[in-house]
């Protein structure tokens, strides 16, 4: 069963509290979806760590539920 963008925000959010998170169904599937996420925690972070820190928050669902995400994280400007 795929995942609403809906629901992987809220994951998201709940992980990672105060991140600003943008999610995007890429072919319209509910399957692959790109995130967008802004997050102050990911401050003197690796890419490799910030993207660590954005599965962890989705608690297991990937390659599960959630087929592919593609992920582009940041701090705030």
């Amino acid at each position: 069963m795929a995942m609403s963008a809906e629901a992987i925000e809220l994951l998201i959010k709940q992980g990672l509290p105060g991140a600003t998170v943008r999610i995007e169904d890429l072919r319209g599937d509910g399957d692959h979806y790109a995130a967008h996420v802004i997050y102050d925690g990911f401050q003197g972070k690796s890419r490799v760590q910030q993207h660590q820190m954005v599965y962890k928050s989705l608690k297991g669902r990937m390659g599960g539920e959630l087929h592919a995400l593609a992920l582009q994280t940041s701090v705030p400007e």
